[in-house]
């Protein structure tokens, strides 16, 4: 039986009555200041993978949202949130969902489901807010802890998470995570980790983001980022610079691993410039691996955003023994009406030789991006990547994916 939060389900069972009778006399409003939020998104995805006994995958999906949001018998500060998502497969399912059995054909991780993606409540007293409940948490680039929005069902825990900003530039978050709801079409995920967050705004050209992700039964990821925008008279120049490191598990899950150990380091140098529209880029980022007898473990982030990283086409959704190194150089054009058009290019290599051998291949992805004309809220999106294999054990088949895609939110 699939898990579904307590928070979720009372938030919504609130969310069906928009008011309560007191006695006969009086009524109040048990929802004040009640939006709606929606999203329409229809997908279509093509992969094709150097085999000749599994099928090119043609997934046709769409994903339909309906949210509200309100505030909560009047009470200061006090509001509620719930999401309801849905993804549902249009002529038929040529793809290998991952839960519906078509495994003749390649993989697109978008099985037929409905759940709520968020249940929450919500109150603000001040500098500090605290939420309750299934809610979707994106922090920082989401290297570490992030959505999985890409996906047509995104990911979401069962949290509290507390805000607080209450020194000029600071923001200090802390969470408990008992829940994580993957993109899959699985149970709740038991856990126990704790999120820590600090970031400080010294000013526009440099934020500092220090961090510890206590992930239950995985490890213990602590680290520190600079970014920020350097002005210069022709040009707008982001940088990230990222270091942090992994190490035993100091929480365990009940009915997990105990006493994980893990020992590995990660570091990121990113570099985009913004010439009048014009997007240069570059960057290099290394996930630490093992020789499986050196006593290190690959470095790994199970919680991120992970399309977002290393390739479009998804080879390293999880770090090789040997660890990944990725050189990027970018090559863009973004302006009002025109959209965002742009060109990536990965060189991918493993930190540590696996047999001998470093070579995890190459990568272009392409994408094109942009609001459609005449209707509010529509989007549409074609983008494409070109995985070219290496030598190592795992990474000697080419990838194709393309996608075509259209976005309606209200």
């Amino acid at each position: 039986m699939k898990k579904i939060t307590l928070s979720a389900i009372a938030v919504l069972s609130l969310a069906s009555t928009f008011t309560s009778t007191l006695s006969a006399n009086e009524s109040i409003s048990l929802f004040n200041n009640i939006k709606a939020n929606g999203e329409v998104r229809a997908r279509y995805e093509n992969v094709g993978v150097q085999d000749q006994t599994i099928k090119d995958a043609n997934a046709m999906t769409i994903r339909a949202t309906i949210g509200i949001a309100a505030d909560i018998a009047g009470v200061e500060g006090l509001s509620m949130k719930a999401d309801a998502t849905t993804v549902q497969a249009i002529g038929g399912q040529s793809y290998n969902s991952t839960a519906n059995g078509q495994t003749g054909y390649q993989t697109v991780v978008d099985p037929v489901q409905t759940r709520f993606t968020q249940g929450y409540l919500q109150y603000k007293n001040g500098a500090t807010t605290a939420k309750a409940g299934r809610q979707l948490i994106n922090l920082d680039n989401q290297r570490f802890i992030g959505a999985v929005d890409w996906r047509q069902m995104p990911q979401s825990f069962d949290s509290a998470i507390v805000v607080n900003n209450s020194i000029e530039n600071l923001t200090l978050i802390g969470g408990y995570v008992w829940g994580v709801n993957s993109i899959k079409d699985l149970p709740t995920s038991d856990t126990n980790s704790v999120v820590l967050h600090a970031a400080y705004k010294a000013n526009s050209m440099l934020t500092l983001t220090g961090y510890d992700y206590i992930l239950s039964s995985f490890a213990d990821t602590a680290g520190l980022a600079l970014t920020g925008d350097v002005p210069l008279s022709s040009a707008k120049i982001g940088y990230r610079a990222e270091y942090a490191l992994q190490g035993d598990a100091s929480l365990d899950t009940s009915g997990g691993a105990k006493n994980v150990q893990a020992d590995a380091y990660y570091y990121n140098l990113d570099l985009l410039a913004n010439i009048s529209g014009v997007l240069l880029g570059g960057g290099y980022e290394v996930l630490s691996g093992t020789t499986g007898a050196d006593g290190k473990t690959a470095f790994q982030t199970p919680l991120a955003t992970l399309h977002a990283f290393n390739g479009w086409a998804d080879k390293f959704l999880s770090t090789p023994v040997g660890g990944l190194c990725d050189a990027t150089a970018t090559l863009g054009y973004t302006a009002a009406g025109l959209g965002k058009a742009m060109v990536v290019y990965h060189d991918f290599t493993t930190d540590v030789a696996m047999n001998g051998k470093s070579d995890l291949g190459t990568e272009w992805d392409a994408l094109y991006t942009n609001a459609i004309p005449g209707v509010k809220g529509l989007s549409g999106l074609t983008k494409a990547a070109y995985f070219k294999a290496g030598d190592v054990a795992g990474y000697t088949k080419d990838v194709n994916k393309i996608w075509l895609q259209l976005d309606y939110k209200f």
